[in-house]
């Protein structure tokens, strides 16, 4: 049964399930770090996985290449991400890119919190195509179907991104690495 689910949705209404929670599963920790990355918080970026996951169950009929589950899922929760932190704007106009992570890396270096904190500086359009480059491994193609932009707009996004965030950690090397 396995290797008839690698390359179709099974026919059956349990392969069908199936299939789809083991290709979700495989992404979990992949999406949760998009998630994560775009909200700053762990109980919005669960809420708005599960609600990617909800939309991809009831929209997978319009997935014509089951090969491209990947790419497709994450474009989902992209935009599940962006409706939520357009959701936010509305509710508290001002806030919306502004929520912080509070206390939930415990374990985390000087070093990576100082990444993340300068990631949260970068304007969100070109923290997106970082996000999804660096933390997903995607290519610019796939990151350009993801977000439905053109390769080239990519890459000036990339570009862009990385000079910022380079920026934004020059400005906290400055000030908290002196002391070393």
């Amino acid at each position: 049964m396995e290797k008839l689910l690698e390359g179709e949705w099974a026919h059956t209404a349990d392969g069908e399930e199936q299939l789809f929670i083991r290709q979700v599963s495989e992404q979990k920790k992949i999406l949760y770090g998009i998630a994560y990355s775009y909200l700053r918080n762990e109980p919005d970026a669960l809420e708005v996985l599960q609600e990617a996951t909800y939309r991809a169950w009831s929209k997978r009929k319009s997935l014509k290449d089951t090969g491209r589950f990947a790419p497709w899922m994450t474009r989902i929760l992209v935009n599940c991400c962006k409706d939520e932190l357009k959701r936010r704007k509305r509710l508290a106009p001002g806030r919306a890119d502004s929520c912080s992570s509070s206390g939930i890396m415990e374990m985390t270096s000087d070093r990576k919190l100082d990444m993340e904190q300068a990631l949260d500086g970068v304007k969100l359009k070109y923290r997106q195509v970082l996000v999804l480059k660096y933390y997903r491994d995607m290519t610019l193609p796939e990151i350009a179907e993801v977000l439905d932009r053109p390769e080239g707009t990519v890459k000036t996004w990339l570009n862009k991104g990385l000079k910022q965030l380079r920026h934004k950690m020059k400005l906290r090397g400055g000030l908290e690495y002196d002391a070393e």
